[in-house]
């Protein structure tokens, strides 16, 4: 069997598992509980890997989560409009704010694309605080409906307010979201957004509309990171600005470092900073120091994050055998 098909029956049997995973767990909230978060991270962590290519890195995708997550719950709750709906809706209205600032943002590199950004995320969160008509300020927006109920021709009833049909929701979003940005990835756009990350100035005379281009996955990425946001949203039916402060951000921007810069490197990396903290309670208080700590740890130990830890396994197994002969 060729190490490609070995590969693909891999990712399958993995896949399965992971849709599998909630009807052996079905029963135990808290594990459910734990997969819709880790779920949703990875849709943020992913997001902001696709904007990442282009190398902007930024540190204010928790601000376009709290538009998402806001703009979806009010409409569903203060404007009766169907969840399905207003949750595009959030997601759409990310999207709207990050193609309106993307081409001023498009002309600002590094640092200082960083910094913007973690203003921008900030400003974001002081004015949901402040519209506190609109979306009840530090006391919270709460009432926040669940997705409406339905059934498959009378057989099968999905109720959202059920843990393990919330999870195979929020499953399901995620599948298409990474396979949405796995075709980007593998597309001729992928490559252009990878060569501008690389050197601009030469994709540039080779071409490459390097403000479009930007604007254009910047604004892809809001759009899925306002539909985290949503998702959030209708899961908790309850938000408060403090959920989306730097913090936030910064905890995405980790998952994305610690589990490397390959399009599978985030989806590692959310899902091990996840769990951490989740599966050993005594650290939950000292998140903060936990993630610097096993961002310090993959930094130098492994510079090419997570998705790396294998390729450095099986070089170690061959060398193994050569230094024995010596």
């Amino acid at each position: 069997m060729d190490s490609g098909r070995s590969r693909r029956i891999g990712k399958g049997a993995l896949l399965l598992l992971v849709c599998l995973l909630p009807i052996a767990m079905r029963g135990n909230d808290y594990f459910l509980h734990v997969y819709i978060v880790c779920a949703i991270n990875i849709i943020l962590a992913s997001s902001l890997r696709a904007m990442a290519t282009t190398g902007q890195m930024s540190i204010g995708q928790a601000g376009f989560m709290a538009i998402g997550a806001y703009t979806s719950a009010i409409l569903a709750a203060k404007c009766g409009i169907p969840v399905y709906l207003s949750m595009l809706g959030g997601g759409c209205a990310a999207t709207v704010l990050a193609a309106l600032i993307g081409f001023p943002l498009s002309r600002i590199r590094t640092i200082y694309f960083v910094m913007v950004t973690m203003f921008l995320g900030e400003i974001i969160r002081l004015v949901v605080f402040e519209a506190s008509s609109l979306t009840g300020g530090s006391t919270g927006l709460m009432g926040i409906p669940r997705p409406e109920a339905f059934s498959f021709f009378g057989l099968l009833q999905i109720d959202f307010s059920n843990k393990l049909h919330f999870c195979y929701l929020v499953l399901l979003l995620l599948l298409i979201i990474l396979l949405v940005l796995y075709n980007i990835h593998r597309s001729h756009a992928g490559t252009a957004f990878a060569a501008i990350g690389q050197e601009e100035s030469l994709s540039s005379s080779v071409g490459i509309n390097v403000a479009r281009s930007k604007v254009l996955i910047f604004s892809v990425a809001c759009f899925f990171t306002g539909l985290a946001g949503s998702l959030y949203a209708h899961y908790m039916t309850v938000l408060n600005p403090d959920a989306f402060g730097t913090f936030t951000s910064l905890y995405i921007l980790i998952y994305v470092v610690v589990g490397g810069r390959s399009f599978f490197g985030p989806i590692a990396g959310a899902i091990l900073l996840t769990l951490i903290p989740e599966f050993f309670a005594a650290l939950k208080e000292y998140q903060p120091y936990v993630f610097v700590l096993v961002l310090f740890l993959i930094v130098f130990l492994l510079p090419g994050g997570l998705v790396d830890l294998p390729r450095r396994i099986r070089e170690s197994v061959r060398k193994a055998p050569l230094e024995e002969a010596r």
